[in-house]
C-alpha cells in the first residue's frame, strides 16, 4: 500500500476547515497533516510540512485564493484543490482558477446536504498521485483557423473530459474557426459552473459556445456544453440532429456521463463522427468511444504526458477505443484535418 495523500487544508472559517478534515479523514489513504485560516498561515504551514496536496479556498483574508494559487504556481508549484461557494460568482472565480493550474474544484456543501464534498477524497487522492510536471506553463494556443481555409463537412466531433479538462477544452476548442463542425461536449462539472465555462469559453474561442439546451439544433459554427448535474446530453434525429437532455440515473458515477453522449453519436451518426476523450479520473467515455470506433468514426485520446490524469484516456486506449493518442497541443488541428470536407465533395 502507498503512503496516504498528505493534505494542508487552508480555509478563513473554522467550521468549514474542520469539516472538510473530517471527510478527508474518514478514507485511511488521506492523511490531513495541517490546516491554514489564510495565505500567510499556509505559506508558513507549506514550508514547514512539504504536504502532497493542498485544498484551498477562494474567499479570503489577506490575501485571495486566486491571488495566492498564481504564487503556489510560480513559486511552489503542487497539485491545488478549489473549494468554492456554488454561486455564479464562485463559478467564475474556479474556472479561473483551473485556468491558473488548479487540479480540480469541488463545491462548498449547502445546508442539509448528505454527503459534503462529494468525491474530495479520491480527488486529493488523485492529485497526489498525478504525474504531471506542475513547473511547466501551459503551451500557447496557435491562433485559429479563418473561415476561408476551412470547408467544414458533415461530421459531428463528441468530446468527454474531467479533471484537468477546462485547460484541456480551453486548448483544443481555441484552435477552431467560426465554421467549425457541430460539437458536443460532456465535462464532468458541478451544476452552476458549466454555464460559466460555456460563457468563458464563448468569450475565448472563434464559434458560439453554449450550454446545451433540450432540442438545440446541431449546428456549424456552434459547440454545445451538457449542463451539470441532473440530466444527461445526448444527440438524436436523423434528419435534423439535436440536442436532448434526458433524466435518467448516473452513468459511471456521473451525470452527464460521457458514455452516454458517446453512445448516442454512434447511433445516430457512425462513420460520420469525431470522438475525442481527455484527461480525467475513472473510465467514464472509454466504452461509448469505443462503440463510435466500431460504428465508424474517427477516434482521438490525449496522450498520458499532457493529461493532469491520465484515467478515462487511458483505460479507452486499454479497450482499443483510440484510434489516436496525441499530446494536447496536436487534438484540435487532427479534428479538423477530420471533419473538412473533401475537395472532391463533403464527407
Amino acid at each position: 500500500m502507498s503512503a496516504p495523500a498528505r493534505v494542508l487544508v487552508v480555509d478563513d472559517s473554522p467550521t468549514m476547515r474542520g469539516l472538510i478534515t473530517a471527510v478527508l479523514s474518514s478514507d485511511p489513504e488521506v492523511n490531513v497533516i495541517g490546516q491554514a485560516g489564510d495565505a500567510l498561515e499556509a505559506r508558513e504551514a507549506i514550508k514547514r510540512l512539504n504536504p502532497d496536496v493542498l485544498t484551498l479556498d477562494i474567499e479570503m483574508p489577506n490575501m485571495n485564493g486566486l491571488d495566492f494559487l498564481e504564487k503556489i504556481m510560480t513559486l511552489r508549484p503542487m497539485p491545488v484543490i478549489m473549494v468554492s461557494t456554488m454561486t455564479h460568482r464562485g463559478a467564475e472565480a474556479t474556472l479561473a482558477a483551473l485556468e491558473i493550474g488548479a487540479f480540480d474544484c469541488v463545491g462548498k456543501p449547502a445546508p442539509g446536504e448528505l454527503r459534503p464534498f462529494g468525491d474530495l477524497a479520491e480527488k486529493v487522492k488523485a492529485a497526489a498521485r498525478t504525474q504531471r510536471q506542475y513547473s511547466q506553463p501551459v503551451a500557447a494556443v496557435a491562433p485559429p483557423l479563418s473561415v476561408a481555409d476551412f470547408r467544414v463537412g458533415r461530421k459531428i466531433v463528441a468530446i468527454g473530459s474531467s479533471t484537468g479538462g477546462v485547460e484541456a477544452l480551453i486548448a483544443v476548442l481555441q484552435k477552431f474557426p467560426a465554421n467549425c463542425p457541430p460539437t458536443v461536449i460532456t465535462q464532468h462539472m458541478p451544476p452552476t459552473f458549466t454555464k460559466s465555462f460555456a460563457e468563458r469559453l464563448n468569450r475565448l474561442c472563434a464559434p458560439v459556445v453554449q450550454e446545451a439546451t433540450d432540442g438545440a439544433r446541431l449546428e456549424i459554427g456552434k459547440i454545445y456544453l451538457a449542463p451539470g448535474g441532473e440530466r444527461h446530453l445526448l444527440v438524436s434525429g436523423a434528419s435534423a440532429p439535436c440536442c436532448r437532455l434526458i433524466d435518467r440515473a448516473p452513468v459511471n458515477g456521473h451525470r452527464p456521463s460521457v458514455d452516454v453522449l458517446f453512445d448516442s453519436v454512434a447511433e445516430l451518426a457512425g462513420r460520420n463522427a469525431v470522438g475525442v476523450i481527455l484527461t480525467g479520473m475513472g473510465r467514464d467515455g472509454a466504452a461509448g468511444l469505443l462503440k463510435m470506433r466500431h460504428a465508424g468514426a474517427r477516434t482521438l485520446g490525449q496522450n498520458e504526458k499532457t493529461c493532469v490524469v491520465y484515467g478515462m484516456p487511458r483505460v479507452a486506449h486499454e479497450l482499443g477505443a483510440v484510434e489516436q493518442q496525441l499530446p494536447l497541443s496536436a487534438i484540435g488541428e487532427e479534428i479538423l484535418k477530420m471533419t473538412a470536407a473533401r475537395k472532391e465533395g463533403t464527407e
